[in-house]
């Protein structure tokens, strides 16, 4: 079965996007149906100009480290909603778990999906488990599924396997474990998918969205298509 345009976020989180570059992505995303055009905060509203509703516009929240204060990380997405985007891939405070505040973990995640909540819009929130990171743990799986069972419970709509810019992508086995611990959540996936190949095997895998700069390539087989992002 052909792989769905509306399955990939195509993405440019590139420090050197600018504002053309946008626009490209923006007119690519429509031209080929993708879901939604994935941009840093800064191009938001660039961006929702440009597609009219024609597509989702979505951003990413204390992009790639997760490390901002709670209420910088609630203060960039207050912005990022009134701008105009619909979707919003966060990166959680890692350190806080993995220092042993579960709670604490937690408070942040929650305090973020309110902060989106409040303008009473249709936002859908995905917070970024980064695999990479978990790898050096001697309890990798557990932490890895008590993360997803955290970011459930803030009331995010996906958990989100890989950033793009962590220690490595995505993997089926991380698909696997995180669909084991919260069975019922979309999952989203990101980093290092550039062929139709890859894409079909997370998705026969059960994941709901792909993030890529190579969304193109995916969809025509042409492997020189993309946006110029790092996922």
């Amino acid at each position: 079965m052909p792989i769905s345009p509306l399955q990939l976020d195509f993405a440019n989180h590139r420090a050197t996007a600018t504002s053309d570059d946008i626009r490209k992505l923006c007119e690519e995303v429509v031209k080929y149906g993708f879901h939604t055009a994935f941009v840093n905060p800064s191009y938001v509203k660039h961006a929702t100009s440009i597609l009219k509703g024609r597509a989702k516009v979505g951003c990413v929240i204390s992009f790639p480290l997760g490390a901002d204060a709670t209420s910088v990380k609630m203060a960039a997405t207050n912005r990022a909603v009134s701008d105009g985007a619909d979707e919003l891939d966060i990166v959680p405070n890692l350190g806080l778990y993995l220092s042993g505040d579960k709670q604490g973990f937690l408070k942040d995640m929650a305090e973020v999906v309110e902060s989106a909540r409040m303008f009473g819009k249709p936002v859908i929130i995905k917070f970024i488990l980064d695999p990479g990171y978990f790898d050096n743990l001697s309890n990798k799986k557990e932490a890895m599924q008590e993360v997803a069972q955290c970011i459930q419970q803030s009331g995010a709509d996906f958990v989100k396997i890989g950033s793009g810019m962590g220690p490595r992508g995505p993997s089926r086995e991380d698909v696997m474990i995180v669909k084991e611990a919260v069975p019922d959540m979309n999952i989203k996936v990101a980093g290092g998918i550039d062929t139709p190949q890859k894409a079909q095997e997370f998705l026969d895998a059960g994941v709901t969205r792909i993030g890529t700069s190579h969304a193109i390539a995916i969809v025509t087989g042409n492997a020189t298509q993309q946006s110029g992002s790092e996922e």
